[in-house]
């Protein structure tokens, strides 16, 4: 289960980090333009990589959970 969780986790940590780098060009862009002065904190950083591995944990508890109960035989059988 603790595999499945890891995996869950590291592929929203993966996409947590796309999002910020897009963010980041984002907020590049606009302070380029010179109309808003944007400014990106590591808090904000921080509280978007947590609800990251937040999302990748509640989404991959059920998953794990039923994974973790198969014979490892009978899922490489069923898939």
């Amino acid at each position: 289960m603790f595999q499945f969780l890891s995996e869950a986790v590291i592929l929203c940590i993966i996409g947590g980090l796309i999002g910020i780098g897009l963010l980041w060009i984002l907020v590049f862009a606009v302070q380029q333009s010179g109309s808003f002065d944007i400014f990106l904190s590591i808090q904000n950083v921080m509280l978007g990589l947590g609800i990251s591995v937040g999302i990748g944990l509640i989404s991959g508890i059920w998953p794990a959970k039923s994974a973790s109960n198969l014979d490892p035989v009978e899922a490489i059988r069923s898939s």
